[in-house]
């Protein structure tokens, strides 16, 4: 995790990095959950350096989606917040739709089906005692908001990823919380991106030596909200891609796209800045890579990923795939093993290497992407010219081209920090100190480094291997 100070204005946008902590998951018996507190702190000592070297006007909050925070009568924390990873919404989708079917369920939320959704989350905590002390439901983004200022609110992008949001409405669902049995009290009232969310407490300027007055905006809480609105777009026609752990993949629509054909694609329609909606699916992203990574450094094997993406670019194309999405990939644990046990379930020799398991990594991700996008269009009408291709991601150069390559489309990658410069943004405008969002992008192009990859190869062969993992 990483605090920022951004500077946003006619001609000016920058950001600098006055702070970076750990966000670790924490085993406990029986679950899986956040350090929130951890985070907090981590909040509050960013704040601090910053107040040391910068004029800070406003703060903004984001983070992932649909993970959530608890409280009491006294508006005290009830226990920390369970990780999305957790098993604990395992047989949950087929809980709720017994109340609620799931194209019903589609038509009112637009939400796509991920077994981690705050609705699934909170059939499982159904019947519990945790839930049923809480007088309040707070998203991660927000829940950090009410410490820092006092004040209890739900921003929309976040609200919009938690199943009991009313896509077409634009705001909570009351009637379907009543129907699965929660509590509509415990969801705060709603907050758009640049609304006020309040000002410092006081025991937070003493920590942090920020006046009590700075105040603190809802900004597009939901990261991936805040990512599409940097995207450096200068006209219509544009995909998105915010890769990183996950990769979102789509477009940005004027309104939902709530059809079966929808539903059944998994697509998901999220709320972002000005009313606009996220038409789009969850691929694992570079998820399946970290963890990798991660599993190769842990058995003391050399895991520089510079090394290996350069070995990866000379690996054989296509000799092996998977499809980044499969149940089996969602879990911490040996990833590459996984990979391996599942080409060997599809009748695939399993990569050769560990430059053959990036290799694998990345062309299934660049497939995944393809697909994505190209279902995105169809279901849409809309007409694709060009992929936006933002996050973390934009910087792994052999997965831009290799995206280019599959869609067949040119890549626009970067920025890499798009969404702390959508955070940045949405706080500006608020102080009119930038236009519109036409006006955010238009900014965000002409300040921030990009760097354009044309499709090339043979793109039949890229269809022959979507084909063989089905895609």
């Amino acid at each position: 995790m990483a605090g920022r100070v951004g500077r946003a204005g006619a001609g000016t946008l920058d950001l600098t990095e006055v702070h970076r902590f750990a966000n670790r998951p924490v085993r406990l018996p029986g679950s899986l959950r956040w350090d929130v507190l951890a985070l907090y702190q981590g909040v509050l000592d960013g704040l601090g350096l910053a107040a040391r070297s910068h004029d800070v006007t406003s703060i903004g909050i984001d983070s992932w989606a649909v993970d959530y925070g608890l409280l009491d009568a006294d508006g005290q924390l009830l226990g920390n917040p369970y990780h999305y990873r957790d098993t604990r919404t395992d047989g949950m989708g087929e809980r709720v739709w017994e109340t609620v079917p799931a194209d019903e369920l589609y038509r009112i939320t637009g939400l796509q089906h991920l077994p981690f959704n705050t609705v699934f989350q909170l059939a499982a905590a159904a019947g519990g005692a945790q839930l049923a002390a809480a007088r309040t439901l707070l998203m991660i983004p927000d829940l950090l908001t009410y410490w820092l200022t006092g004040s209890v609110g739900a921003e929309a992008t976040n609200a919009s990823t938690t199943g009991l949001f009313d896509a077409r409405a634009g705001d909570w669902s009351p009637a379907l919380m009543g129907r699965l049995g929660i509590d509509p009290s415990l969801f705060p009232p709603i907050r758009r991106p640049g609304d006020a969310a309040g000002t410092l407490l006081p025991y937070v300027a003493a920590e942090t030596g920020l006046p009590e007055s700075t105040p603190v905006t809802a900004v597009a809480s939901h990261d991936t909200a805040s990512a599409v609105a940097a995207v450096p777009a200068t006209g219509p026609g544009f995909a998105y891609l915010s890769c990183g752990t996950w990769s979102l993949a789509g477009l940005e629509l004027a309104e939902p796209v709530v059809t079966e054909a929808s539903r059944a694609a998994n697509f998901t329609n999220e709320l972002g800045v000005d009313g606009s909606y996220r038409f789009l699916r969850n691929v694992m992203g570079l998820w399946l890579l970290s963890e990798t990574l991660r599993t190769w450094a842990d058995r003391g094997l050399p895991a520089e990923l510079g090394p290996l993406m350069e070995q990866a670019a000379r690996s054989r194309p296509f000799a092996a795939l998977v499809d980044p999405d499969d149940p089996s990939f969602l879990a911490p644990g040996d990833m590459p093993g996984r990979i391996a046990a599942y080409c060997a379930r599809t009748g695939q020799r399993p990569p050769d290497d560990r430059a053959a398991t990036v290799r694998c990594i990345l062309e299934s991700l660049a497939l995944a992407h393809r697909a994505t996008l190209r279902t995105a269009a169809e279901l849409s009408g809309t007409d694709v010219r060009v992929v936006h291709l933002v996050g973390g991601g934009s910087r792994n150069e052999l997965l831009c081209q290799l995206t280019a390559d599959a869609t067949g489309l040119p890549v626009v990658a970067g920025p890499a920090e798009a969404t702390a410069l959508g955070n940045i943004l949405v706080q500006a405008r608020a102080r009119g100190l930038v236009g519109d969002r036409s006006e955010m992008r238009q900014l965000v192009a002409r300040t921030q480094p990009l760097r354009r990859y044309e499709p090339q190869g043979d793109g039949w062969a890229w269809s022959a291997a979507a084909a063989r993992i089905g895609l």
